[in-house]
């Protein structure tokens, strides 16, 4: 479903990303993790193009988007959640959710989307009409998902879903993650929490300084020595 090709970022003259490849076979759950500052946010942001390629593309079901504006990777099927959450702390739940349907061919059923994501969300149906900052940490984040399902994705791209959470609302996070998957959504989960992110993934690949060192199934890497020692604390 989604292929990165040999991609080459820069920060102005540093560069952050070192010949970056990987794919994500449509339905798996594909987990990019490494330390703070690896360059996992920098992957979202380039498939995302909101930070430019210096080299290497990026295809999505055989098409070439490394040179379409954000926007349009809404449309064909990508939702990009975004670390922090991001969301519009002055508009409410209701408001924040239907932005994340402003594409033409799902506005028309956002009602529809409204009630799948509620289901998903039942607290935030509870608070449709409470103002984003209002809502707790945790509250925020599902609110954040709830705007990215809102497109009905076909590639989820989720970035430290987990982060400031408590450990109940972390394992809840993780469920509706697989939840997700479980009903045909292609996930990319950037997650620092790196034993859960290896627990349900399909495959992941481990970044260190902008390149990616190790690749293999989520349970092999939870074996791997290296992992054990420099992100588990075994």
């Amino acid at each position: 479903m989604l292929k990165v090709n040999n991609i080459n970022t820069y920060y102005g003259k540093l560069q952050a990303l070192w010949d970056v490849s990987f794919r994500a076979e449509e339905k798996e759950i594909v987990a990019l993790v490494g330390a703070n500052g690896a360059g996992k946010t920098t992957i979202l942001n380039a498939i995302s193009n909101l930070i430019h390629l210096a080299s290497g593309t990026v295809e999505f079901l055989g098409r070439r988007i490394d040179k379409m504006p954000p926007y349009r990777l809404a449309e064909i099927g990508i939702s990009h959640i975004p670390e922090g959450r991001k969301l519009f702390p002055d508009m409410t739940v209701r408001e924040n959710l239907e932005l994340g349907a402003y594409a033409h061919q799902v506005w028309k059923n956002k009602g529809e989307m409204l009630e799948y994501v509620y289901q998903i969300f039942p607290r935030l149906k509870e608070r449709a009409g409470q103002l984003a900052r209002t809502l707790s940490g945790g509250e925020q984040q599902m609110l954040a998902m709830g705007r990215g399902l809102m497109s009905r994705p076909r590639l989820c791209m989720l970035d430290e879903p987990s982060s400031g959470l408590a450990p109940l609302l972390i394992m809840e996070i993780f469920e509706v993650i697989k939840a997700l998957n479980d009903q045909g959504t292609t996930i990319l989960l950037v997650e620092q929490n790196t034993k859960r992110a290896l627990e349900i993934a399909d495959r992941a690949y481990v970044l260190e300084n902008g390149r990616i060192m190790l690749q293999g199934k989520g349970e092999e890497l939870l074996r791997n020595n290296h992992v054990k020692v420099a992100y588990l604390g075994l």
